[in-house]
């Protein structure tokens, strides 16, 4: 069973614990074993690059910046809420990171819907839009309310639905890869993300992503 987002808050003595590991090069470091299952546990871990590169994840930031932040989130998720705006501001100052987007709807039926229409307004070029519009309200969203959000950024709400009835199919196939993808990387909640190579499970300020992005990129130009 998936547990509630308050359990990937990570109190502060914990995430100097963290971030002390994380410049020592240590110990949340994914990705670095063969992809053949080392024992009944690894079975469901996820490859690198279903991860990093899944082609129909949404990806905001520099596209083809050198360190990858993936986040798995859910639109009713608070946590996911107040953490949104600082890591938008920390992705457009620094400049060369890909911020690839996976929804985790985890928090009851009308995160499903979220997810799903937010998902079917790619094909009309407007998913950062629907993105902002869902994640930046401070309320539960309803289903009415997350039409009516939409609309006023912008989207074609209608069109949307249209989409999202037209490729159901693959919209649903990409909330399961998240889904399998949370599940086998350990994650107990949202927000939860990978940083380069690294696991964070939960929030960290904008100073302490910023040292993780960095640490990220020493342990990449290591390797």
């Amino acid at each position: 069973m998936k547990r509630s987002t308050s359990d990937a808050i990570i109190p502060a003595s914990s995430r100097r614990e963290l971030l002390s590991l994380l410049a020592a090069g240590a110990a949340l470091s994914v990705f670095s074993r063969s992809s053949r299952a080392q024992n009944a546990d690894d079975a469901d871990e996820p490859d690198e690059a279903s991860v990093l590169r899944d082609p129909d994840a949404p990806v905001l930031g520099n596209a083809s910046g050198d360190i990858a932040i993936v986040e798995w989130f859910d639109y009713n998720c608070p946590y996911c809420r107040k953490l949104d705006p600082e890591l938008q501001q920390v992705v457009h100052d620094d400049g060369k990171v890909r911020w690839v987007l996976k929804e985790w709807p985890i928090l009851g039926p009308v995160s499903v819907t979220a997810a799903r229409m937010a998902l079917a307004t790619k094909y009309q070029d407007k998913y950062a839009k629907a993105h902002e519009a869902l994640i930046g309200v401070s309320s539960k969203l309803t289903e009415p309310r997350i039409d009516e959000l939409l609309a006023e950024a912008g989207i074609d709400v209608d069109r949307a639905k249209r989409d999202l009835s037209a490729n159901a199919k693959a919209i649903d196939a990409m909330l399961a890869r998240n889904d399998k993808q949370a599940r086998g990387l350990r994650f107990r909640g949202t927000p939860s993300f990978i940083v380069g190579k690294f696991r964070v499970p939960g929030v960290l300020t904008m100073a302490q992503f910023e040292q993780v992005i960095a640490d990220a990129r020493k342990a990449k130009a290591a390797n």
